[in-house]
């Protein structure tokens, strides 16, 4: 798309950016993809989006069994401190550890091996309480993946290949710097100079920062992580379901702005009108990375399916970077909207359920309750056209029992009654009476 290459070449020339490279995947479409200043597959730093790969390790971890979130990081690797630190707060940079290991990297550019970083956590800080807030930890993030790494038997590197890189075909992606890599740089505030940063390798800490990948990979890694069922339609790296719990906020960034969200390892970024991206960014010396997917799940409306872009730079100032891929989401998904799927006549609603159809009053508020797609579905009134409809299922034991399973009153149960003919004349919904007209909760109605 035409708009799509000029967004990259206005912001590599206006930030000034040695090398550029973005993609667009989406399951409907051909891949999208420009690279300015580098070889079309050239290599980058993705920097912190390595943090979403470590993230996923450890969820497929908890889905085998290996480990509970809520498990204490000592039950799983052998540390002289801070072991009681929990595998969900490391994931959501809520375990209060300091943001670094311990000593100067940054100033001696020599990362700690697994021995050092381990000892050195006697000597680490946890600057705040546990889940008192947000604060962001590579030493956090790197903890998790050794612990996940000695769960399986092997490196954090080689379990990242085999369970995660080769499924799903991410050849460009690796942890070593590849023949293809692009050089980094630090341009110059005040002229057009631009200074090669050294390359850096994060050791123990690279569950955290290590890796290198090209923007192909990770626009069809951030379709992943937005919409696993369009990439891994089997589902072999991490079930939908899964990834659903890792996009569900745990706190957020900034307790004055509300404007960025963080699950389990992955950022979520809201564009207004229920649109929410979700990815991460990254940055390593001489390099930025903005890896973001959309998820039509949170959106509630028809979008492309499998949705995500990548922006991957060799400047590690130019902020407009980690800007440009939620700004190519948005001018893929308005340019070249997804083909509109016809609606055709389904199944009525069984005879049992017939009789709950249509509008019902809780707490003095209207419910409109309807029959799509084999299941019994409900809406507030006064819901916004694109809010997702609430969701039942039957129990295994009482057809009229129903669980919520997503929406509003998630897990909660619907309970019908019915009178002598059999039809459904009151309900309740996490324990709150529905009757077909409105009423106090004593009872008095207004129509009688």
């Amino acid at each position: 798309m035409k708009a799509l290459d000029r967004l990259v070449r206005e912001t590599q020339a206006q930030a000034r950016i040695p090398a550029l490279s973005a993609a667009v995947h989406r399951a409907d479409r051909p891949l999208w993809t420009l690279t300015v200043g580098a070889e079309p597959a050239a290599a980058f730093r993705i920097g912190s989006v390595t943090k979403t790969f470590t993230a996923v390790l450890a969820l497929r971890a908890r889905d085998a069994g290996l480990l509970d979130l809520d498990d204490p990081i000592g039950r799983h690797l052998d540390v002289p401190a801070h072991g009681e630190l929990t595998v969900r707060r490391l994931l959501s940079h809520t375990s209060g550890i300091q943001r670094e290991p311990f000593g100067d990297v940054w100033d001696t550019l020599v990362a700690p091996d697994v021995t050092q970083l381990v000892a050195d956590l006697e000597r680490a800080e946890r600057v705040l309480p546990p889940a008192r807030r947000y604060h962001y930890s590579n030493l956090g993030m790197a903890l998790v993946g050794l612990a996940v790494a000695r769960l399986r038997g092997g490196t954090w590197a080689e379990v990242l290949a085999d369970e995660v890189l080769r499924p799903l075909g991410l050849t460009g992606t690796s942890v070593d710097r590849p023949d293809t890599a692009t050089t980094g740089y630090l341009v110059d505030a005040y002229s057009d100079a631009a200074f090669p940063e050294p390359p850096l390798d994060f050791g123990a800490v690279g569950p955290a920062a290590q890796l290198w990948s090209t923007a192909a990979d990770m626009a069809r890694w951030a379709a992943f992580l937005a919409d696993p069922g369009a990439v891994d339609p089997s589902g072999a790296v991490l079930a939908p379901a899964t990834l659903d719990e890792m996009r569900w906020p745990v706190t957020t960034t900034d307790q004055g702005l509300w404007a960025i969200g963080f699950g389990l390892g992955l950022i979520l970024m809201p564009q207004g009108e229920r649109v929410v991206h979700v990815g991460h960014d990254g940055a390593m010396p001489g390099f930025l990375a903005g890896v973001y997917g959309r998820p039509r799940a949170l959106t509630g409306q028809a979008g492309p399916a499998g949705f995500g872009a990548a922006v991957l730079g060799a400047s590690g100032t130019a902020v407009a970077t980690v800007d440009l891929p939620h700004k190519l989401l948005a001018a893929a998904a308005d340019g070249d909207p997804a083909e509109i799927d016809p609606w055709t006549p389904g199944e009525p609603a069984p005879d049992s359920y017939r009789s709950v159809l249509g509008r019902w009053w809780s707490e003095g508020f209207e419910h409109v309750f309807s029959w799509h797609d084999g299941a019994l579905r409900s809406r507030g009134a006064d819901d916004a056209p694109g809010r997702p409809p609430t969701v039942f299922r039957p129990t295994a034991d009482n057809p009229d029992i129903l669980r919520t399973v997503s929406g509003r009153e998630v897990g909660e149960l619907l309970r019908l009654t019915r009178d002598a003919e059999g039809r459904v004349v009151r309900m309740h919904w996490a324990t709150y009476r529905m009757t077909r007209d409105q009423q106090t909760f004593e009872g008095r109605s207004f129509t009688a």
